[in-house]
């Protein structure tokens, strides 16, 4: 009897031992990323999500960006709303100097609804409704009284490169509220903005909630027959595109988005466009969802 207790002993002793280490282990991972209470915070790691992390990284925080960025700060908006350019921003030497001091913030991820899944053709699943487009950035204050985005687009080979600064900070805030297990994206076309948990659908601004006919939330299922109602017949090469009702909707960016004449537009329509080594401040013709 005294052996078998012995042996019942040292069974417990060794499932008290691996229970310590895996509580020593969970603790040592927990701290890895929240850090000790008082201690100065660790560097987060690269997100696993977004390729050549660290190469959108060093391009948005490079001096070029920066000064890019200064540019369009310090030029005012223009009034027109016509399509041609009405404003040329000066090169200068050193566009930032004046300006109240601001940083701009690590990107985030842009994703939006794939074509497949807005005509129908994709599974009701992440992997195909939704995919990363651009990485976008906030800036760290408003300086002289205006927010802006700094949007990168993927170089083709890898990495990632300006495709242009929008005024307004929306898709950057927006982006911004994807968490632990949960996926934010946009339908660029109204632009409204969605969180994707699992597999249920909820609205995360008006635009939304009227994309979504005011439900609360819905399966990604549902949503993607109110999408495919929306787009499916709208798509580039549709009879609605081909016969020049409008230019098609566009769900990803082309190559002349990402070309040397790069014009990201905002929801105001102020863009900043970079053609050519000349900047210029346009207003977006606003084209009709009908």
């Amino acid at each position: 009897m005294r052996d078998t207790g012995s042996t019942m002993s040292s069974k417990r002793a060794a499932r008290s031992s691996r229970l310590l280490i895996v509580i020593a282990a969970s603790a040592s991972a927990l701290l890895s990323v929240v850090g000790p209470a008082h201690a100065a915070p660790a560097k987060d790691p690269l997100p696993a999500d977004i390729p050549d992390y660290q190469a959108a990284l060093d391009a948005v925080h490079s001096a070029d960006v920066r000064d890019t960025v200064c540019r369009f700060l310090r030029t005012p908006m223009p009034a027109g709303d016509g399509g041609e350019p009405v404003q040329t921003i000066p090169d200068t030497a050193e566009p930032c100097q004046g300006l109240p001091e601001f940083t701009i913030k690590d990107p985030v991820a842009r994703n939006e609804i794939t074509p497949e899944f807005a005509a129908g053709t994709a599974q009701p699943l992440p992997t195909d409704a939704i995919k990363l487009t651009q990485l976008v950035s906030s800036l760290s204050t408003t300086v002289n009284g205006r927010t802006a985005t700094v949007m990168l687009a993927p170089t083709q080979g890898g990495g990632w490169h300006l495709a242009g600064v929008r005024d307004g900070d929306s898709d950057a805030v927006y982006a911004s509220k994807a968490t632990l297990g949960t996926l934010v994206f946009t339908e660029p076309q109204i632009r409204g903005w969605y969180q994707l948990k699992l597999s249920t659908v909820e609205p995360l601004n008006d635009q939304a909630r009227l994309g979504l006919d005011g439900q609360a939330s819905v399966s990604l299922s549902d949503y993607q027959k109110l999408v495919k109602a929306r787009y499916a017949d709208k798509l580039p090469g549709s009879e609605y595109d081909t016969k020049g009702y409008s230019s098609g909707y566009s769900l990803r960016p082309t190559e002349k988005d990402t070309s040397s004449a790069l014009l990201v537009a905002s929801g105001s329509g102020t863009a900043l466009a970079l053609a050519g080594g000349a900047t210029v401040i346009r207003r977006r013709r606003r084209t009709s969802s009908n």
